[in-house]
Formats: structure tokens, sequence, C-alpha cells
């Protein structure tokens, strides 16, 4: 009687990558925080206890409840206006992530169109997108955009355009170096003898293979904007008053930070925490979605 030969079975993709996925601690910590500020972000109006621009002078530079004058009332505390600092803070979170968001959106669609563009057609159309970063990579940020919101005046539209405009420059780095790795691949030049367009190609064939690095990028810049508003909004250019940016806490209680330092750490390591949750997540995308699986 022959011997029956045991039928191996391979795990789908879709498991592989579950399977890094809930391995990958980095990733899962990074989620749970972005997702628990998110959370807190939609659903601002029924978690804020009081309104966020709402003034009491007789209730100002109240300490959190951890302080021994502190109190329930207030859980964080009230600023130098009176108004509650934990109603601020859950707003605050609403302005970080939608500047961060919309201006990643912004440079991610500057700098891919750039990047791909530059590694697909080469020649001259990858010597003028090498200028353009080039001549993007020799002006400073920080510098630019304070010199553009002096200029035209700050608000939040203001400072969305001017960082999505002004941040695009590695999306056009990693995208023009991974079309460059792809378009001599062998699907792509079958797409080409079989009579696909230049816009069918793109999208079919180059941009499905980048998207891994795009997201990685995408979750670098949404917290670099992150940080560059914050920037921005304590050297009084950034968002203005009495909107409750998190860089603009920071900035309104400097003043204070001697005598009442929980101004200034409070919105200062939710800031941190956002920050480093959205790295965290790049960091795990791009280990999960490895091919030799690093996680």
């Amino acid at each position: 009687m022959p011997h029956l030969i045991p039928e191996i079975t391979y795990p789908s993709p879709r498991r592989i990558l579950m399977r890094r996925t809930r391995a990958h601690k980095g990733f899962l910590i990074g989620a749970a925080v972005l997702l628990m500020i998110s959370a807190t972000a939609l659903l601002a109006p029924a978690l804020a206890p009081f309104d966020p621009y709402h003034q009491d002078l007789s209730r100002r530079m109240i300490p959190p409840v951890w302080h021994a004058t502190g109190g329930w009332e207030h859980p964080l505390g009230t600023d130098n206006l009176g108004r509650d600092y934990l109603s601020r803070l859950v707003y605050g979170a609403r302005i970080s992530l939608l500047i961060g968001g919309a201006a990643m959106l912004i440079s991610g669609i500057i700098g891919t169109t750039l990047g791909v563009a530059a590694g697909y057609f080469g020649g001259r159309v990858d010597m003028v997108v090498g200028f353009l970063i080039t001549a993007r990579l020799s002006m400073p940020v920080v510098l630019v955009a304070l010199a553009v919101v002096a200029l035209v005046g700050g608000s939040l539209n203001v400072i969305i355009w001017v960082l999505g405009l002004l941040i695009w420059d590695r999306f056009a780095v990693v995208m023009r170096a991974s079309t460059q790795q792809l378009r001599g691949m062998d699907y792509v030049n079958a797409a080409k003898v079989i009579g696909c367009s230049t816009l069918r190609i793109l999208g079919s064939e180059i941009l499905p293979n980048v998207l891994n690095n795009l997201i990685v990028v995408a979750t670098l810049e949404i917290a670099h904007a992150i940080l560059l508003e914050a920037a921005l909004s304590f050297l009084g250019m950034g968002v203005q008053p009495p909107l409750p940016s998190w860089g603009l806490m920071v900035a309104e209680g400097k003043e204070f930070m001697f005598f009442s330092p929980w101004v200034i750490v409070i919105p200062g390591t939710v800031l941190s925490l956002l920050v480093l949750a959205i790295n965290l997540i790049g960091d795990g995308i791009r280990d999960i979605t490895a091919p030799e699986g690093r996680a």
C-alpha cells in the first residue's frame, strides 16, 4: 500500500500579516494611544466638562486634582483666564490631528506626484524635480513658515497650507527612489508591451508597490507637521487664540512655568505622546510589511 504524503499547507499572506501585527508591541502601543486620542477628539463635545472658550477670571490658575488645593470640578485645573484645562486639552486634540492630517495630505499629493514622475520618466523630468527638491531643502521650514505667516496672518487654514507646501520633500525623495527601482521590473515592461497607457501603468503597477513606503512617510510627516504647528504656536505665529491648540497652550503657560509648571507639563506630555504614537505606528508598518519580516 503506497504511503500517503501529507499535504503541506502554508498560511495565507493575510494571516502572516495579522501574526506579525500581533507580535509587534511597538505598533500595538502606538495604535492604542493614537486610537484613544482620536476617539477623544471625535467625542470632544461629550467628554469636555466645560466650554473650552469660557473664561472665568475668578477661577484662574486653579491647580490640578493631584495638587493639595486642587479639586475634581476642574481635574486638570484652569489656565490664566480661568478656562478649564481638561476641556481645552480635549478640543486641542482636534486641532493637532486636523493640522497633521491635512498638511500630510497636501504634501503627500505634491511629493508623490513629483517623485513618481521623476522616478518613472527620468531625464529632464528627473532633473527638474531634483532641482525643486534641492531648492526646497535649502529653505529652513520654520523660518519660511514664520515669514509667510507674518506676511499673510496666522489662522488655521494658513498654517495647514503653509506646512503642506513646505514638507513635501521627503515624499518626493522616497517616491522617486522607489519608482526608479520598480520601473525596470518585468511586470512593468510586460504592461508596456501589451499597450497599457502610462497612467494605467502608474496606477496599477507602480503606486500599489510603493504604497508601503508611502504610508511610512505619511506617518512621519503627520508627526512632523504636528510638531511644526506646536513650534509656530509657541512662537506666536501659529494657531491664534482662543483656539485650544496644544502648542498655544504651552506658549500661554510659559509665563507661569516656574510657579505652576503643570500648565506646560500637561499639554507638552500629551503632545509628546501623540508624536511618539504616530512614529511607533510608522516604524511598525515598516517592520510588519517588510519582506524579511523583521517584526
